[in-house]
């Protein structure tokens, strides 16, 4: 099963989006999804469900010991389960406990300064968290670059930024278009044709990818 922990240090920061657009472009590949919205102050995944009635379920779950009801609550119903964390800043127990029972952390980031600057304390975390599992390893992480505009140079400079200081940026990259920044509370179709289809299947073999390049 496939647990995918949707991170950031701050609000704001397209997690959400990312979160909907991946339970959907699993459950269009025929994978049984599960969304879990750990934010309990917002709620976004489950209202966006709740507004759009979409095909696949939302439970929240904003408590600091996900890691432990998690697999209670679910058991062996589901092929993927996308967890919308809160805000890491705010609620870094709740964000942690979701690391601790991911098998994937995934890191929607808008290549600037103020977004680039921010992913060290979600490394920091990890790395705290690689202790607490039971493999002594952080979850396999990636970032994936979103708000992208059309032949801005600075992306490729972020990507290679990070490239060498060894995170794994995921190939695919979402443009910064409107039909991603208004699609809240929409129903959605054929995003297994998108950047978000292209990262969720991309995550796919990224363990392997990770573990031949450790």
């Amino acid at each position: 099963m496939l647990v995918i922990a949707v991170v950031n240090l701050k609000g704001g920061s397209g997690k959400t989006t990312l979160a909907g657009h991946l339970c959907q472009a699993f459950h269009e590949a025929g994978m049984r999804t599960l969304g879990v919205d750990a934010d309990g102050e917002n709620e976004s995944l489950q209202s966006w469900q709740a507004a759009a009635d979409l095909p696949w379920p939302v439970i929240t779950l904003a408590v600091s010991n996900l890691h432990k009801q998690l697999p209670d609550v679910v058991g062996d119903r589901y092929d993927v389960i996308v967890i919308d964390t809160p805000p890491m800043k705010a609620q870094r127990g709740t964000v942690a406990s979701a690391m601790r029972v991911a098998t994937h952390v995934l890191i929607p980031m808008c290549p600037s300064p103020i977004e680039h600057d921010r992913l060290p304390a979600v490394r920091e975390l990890l790395d705290e968290v690689a202790d607490l599992r039971p493999d002594g390893k952080p979850p396999t992480h990636a970032v994936l670059l979103i708000k992208v505009k059309p032949r801005a140079a600075s992306t490729q400079v972020y990507r290679e930024l990070m490239t060498d200081a060894g995170v794994t940026v995921l190939n695919a990259q979402v443009g910064d278009l409107e039909r991603f920044r208004q699609a809240w509370a929409d129903p959605m179709t054929g995003i297994l044709d998108t950047a978000y289809g292209a990262a969720a299947m991309e995550l796919l073999d990224l363990t392997d990818r990770q573990e031949v390049s450790a």
